[in-house]
């Protein structure tokens, strides 16, 4: 005869589930991340050869339609902030990865350099909105001693997306007599496709704040939440501190982009890769970089978020001034492993740094703030390069002048005054 188990204590404490909701947030994120800014940025290097090719691009021209996506993103970050308030990050993420898949599904029936360029830039429109609210509900959700390395698995998600394109696009593109239509235009349609998947799931598992799921903040170790700020107003020293940031963020925007948009094109172009070899180079950036975040995450929670970004951008110098050497395969095995190895991180710390110093209610409002720097630099990238290309011929003087770029961003950060995540307010 079994022994009854006894009962619980009346008014003892529930035990806790063994993965608290936040980590389901987390990895939903991954796969948002994946979609709005993977998918729809990092899959454009891949097809832009084949699609450049189709519809008699200049370099200038694929220039342009890059930087059509980050206008309409540059758009949206204005919004975002207060789209997420009022109808909720998790509405508003779904609607920004509607667009973003509508966008690409459409983009693969573009006749021209015109209808091309506008409809990447609605694309982007979406990719910003998703974006800046995923970002906003990781503050949500993970105090301070734990969002270095939650926003570095979102970021994540970006190099599972180069992974994806560098592996599969090739294949796409390579097999379009047999089906039938150019495969640069099947490429853009799968990856719509995909993310209108991606946005029923995010809107069936993420939630805004973890009372809607009777949890508290992950992370907050006992200590009691510190009441918001939700006058959204800054102090001075929060003006200057986020100022710095954004500075540093246009920083790699600016740098950054140039690399991702044009690298493949390089090695087709000036290399003489075939388009798969090509996605295989494209596919190790995206393996090193899954790990990016994560890593450069944990780095900044441990020590500080000054030496986490001093650390990613002194790699990525290195990956820049290898590109622009371009004397032989190994310097761009190098290079490449050295971008992916610090892809992410930049983010992702960023991410970490607002919501330490501003407090979950206004991290939106200033990750906006600091995405506009970003996606500023991401405007002028792609421009600056694709006209430099064709007065050169090369993409080498780019990548060199990114690298100097990026050294001088790691004097900034230097300078940079912030506090450890111990410091921060435990209740984010």
């Amino acid at each position: 005869m079994s022994t009854p188990t006894p009962a619980a204590p009346a008014g003892a404490p529930k035990s806790r589930p063994a993965l608290h909701y936040g980590w389901v947030v987390a990895l939903t994120g991954t796969l948002v991340i994946f979609a709005c800014l993977g998918l729809a940025r990092f899959s454009f290097g891949m097809l832009l050869p084949s699609m450049a090719s189709a519809l008699e691009l200049t370099y200038a021209q694929r220039g342009q339609i890059g930087t059509a996506y980050f206008i309409g993103y540059l758009l949206m970050v204005a919004l975002a902030p207060t789209m997420g308030r009022r109808v909720g990050n998790r509405a508003a993420i779904g609607l920004g990865l509607g667009i973003v898949g509508s966008g690409m599904c459409l983009l693969g029936l573009a006749g021209g350099f015109g209808s091309a360029m506008l409809l990447y830039g609605f694309t982007g429109v979406g990719s910003g909105l998703a974006n800046v609210c995923m970002m906003a509900l990781i503050a949500a959700w993970f105090a301070p001693s734990r969002r270095g390395l939650a926003s570095g698995v979102v970021a994540g998600g970006s190099g599972l997306a180069i992974i994806f394109s560098g592996l599969l696009i090739p294949e796409v593109v390579a097999g379009e007599a047999l089906l039938g239509v150019l495969g640069w235009r099947a490429g853009w349609l799968l990856l719509g496709v995909i993310t209108l998947g991606t946005t029923i799931l995010a809107a069936t598992l993420l939630r805004n704040t973890p009372a809607d799921v009777g949890l508290a903040i992950l992370g907050n170790q006992g200590h009691r939440p510190v009441a918001p700020d939700e006058s959204g107003r800054f102090s001075r020293s929060e003006r200057s501190f986020i100022a710095r940031l954004g500075l540093l963020y246009l920083i790699f925007g600016l740098t950054y982009i140039i690399y991702a948009t044009f690298i493949v094109t390089t090695l087709v172009d000036e290399h003489g890769m075939p388009p798969s070899a090509a996605g295989r180079f494209w596919a190790i950036v995206g393996i090193f970089s899954v790990f990016s975040g994560p890593l450069f995450g944990r780095l900044s929670d441990r020590f500080s978020r000054k030496a986490g970004l001093m650390a990613a951008l002194s790699v990525q110098s290195a990956a820049y001034l290898l590109a622009g050497l371009g004397t032989g395969t190994l310097t761009l095995y190098l290079s490449v492993g050295f971008f992916g190895l610090a892809a992410w991180s930049i983010p992702t710390i960023m991410t970490a740094a607002i919501a330490d110093r501003l407090g979950a209610s206004r991290t939106a409002t200033g990750f906006a703030i600091i995405t506009f720097f970003f996606a500023v630099g991401q405007v002028v990238g792609p421009l600056a390069a694709g006209y430099l290309a064709d007065a050169t011929g090369s993409f080498g003087p780019s990548y060199t002048a990114s690298g100097c770029l990026t050294g001088l961003g790691v004097f900034l950060a230097y300078r940079l005054l912030t506090r450890s995540p111990r410091q921060a307010n435990p209740a984010g």
